[in-house]
């Protein structure tokens, strides 16, 4: 298992990283109050060779699900993205509640809009029966789309608010010249890296933190990320980003009925 984070060790991280990039400890310091963990899960083959002596999987994406039994497709027949072994998952890294147990299901639409997405939580313990791809309607054969299985493994990471340049001591820090901005994006990016020990996660899938939007961010007020899933972590033709968030009491008391999907392009 990775080894979780504390955040004595998050935060030496952080100012051995802008003493190396030439940010000043008050930026640094910013930074990491506008700062939320995360769990990136990515392929075997991002991981680093360290990272890969001790890793196991901790999700799958694609496949059929395995439902309890009385329990079939959900409304929308929307395609099984990713499979969430709770269990699996490094334990007080969050700071969203997360089942401790159990398997988290992730149904939505990965190349359109998505109309009927949902959540599922399948207890530890309860039978299960691996549902079939093919239904009936209005009497004909339909079938679900079914994306390739592929094993995902468990790194913690970090992610930083997008408005946390606005705080004084940075925006004190872009004033004093025109490259300023590229010396940020560098500690940005050096930061991220080094919390993930390295793993590439650039195209992956993450639970938690903050979301890494390309148009405006869905996690805002109450909202908070539950999930983030690029496409092509799904299926490598497709260009997308799903965002899924709700808030923290909706997501520790399991209503993931309240949860919102958004889809960007």
């Amino acid at each position: 298992m990775i080894a979780v984070m504390t955040t004595p060790i998050v935060e030496e991280l952080v100012l051995r990283t802008a003493g190396k990039h030439g940010v000043p400890s008050p930026v640094a310091r910013e930074l990491l109050a506008e700062s939320r963990p995360c769990l990136h899960l990515v392929t075997f083959q991002a991981l680093t060779p360290a990272q890969q002596q001790e890793a196991r999987p901790a999700a799958r994406t694609g496949g059929l699900p395995c439902l309890p039994d009385g329990v079939d497709w959900p409304d929308g027949r929307q395609p099984l993205i990713l499979t969430v072994d709770c269990a699996a998952l490094p334990r007080d890294v969050l700071d969203i509640e997360l089942p401790s147990d159990g398997a988290l299901l992730f149904f939505s639409s990965i190349e359109y809009e998505p109309e009927a997405s949902v959540v599922l939580h399948v207890p530890a313990g309860v039978r299960t029966t691996q549902r079939s791809a093919t239904f009936e309607f209005d009497g004909e054969p339909e079938q679900v789309r079914v994306y390739r299985p592929g094993d995902l493994y468990p790194v913690p990471g970090l992610t930083v608010s997008p408005d946390w340049r606005d705080s004084p001591a940075t925006s004190a820090f872009l004033e004093m010249g025109e490259d300023r901005d590229d010396t940020l994006d560098n500690f940005e990016d050096a930061v991220r890296e080094a919390a993930a020990g390295g793993a590439s996660h650039g195209v992956a899938v993450q639970l938690g933190g903050c979301s890494a939007p390309w148009q405006s961010p869905p996690d805002e007020g109450d909202l908070v990320l539950l999930a983030q899933v690029h496409g092509q972590a799904i299926d490598l033709n497709v260009y997308t980003q799903t965002l899924v968030v709700g808030t923290r009491e909706d997501i520790a008391a399991r209503r993931y009925g309240a949860l919102a999907f958004e889809q960007q392009v």
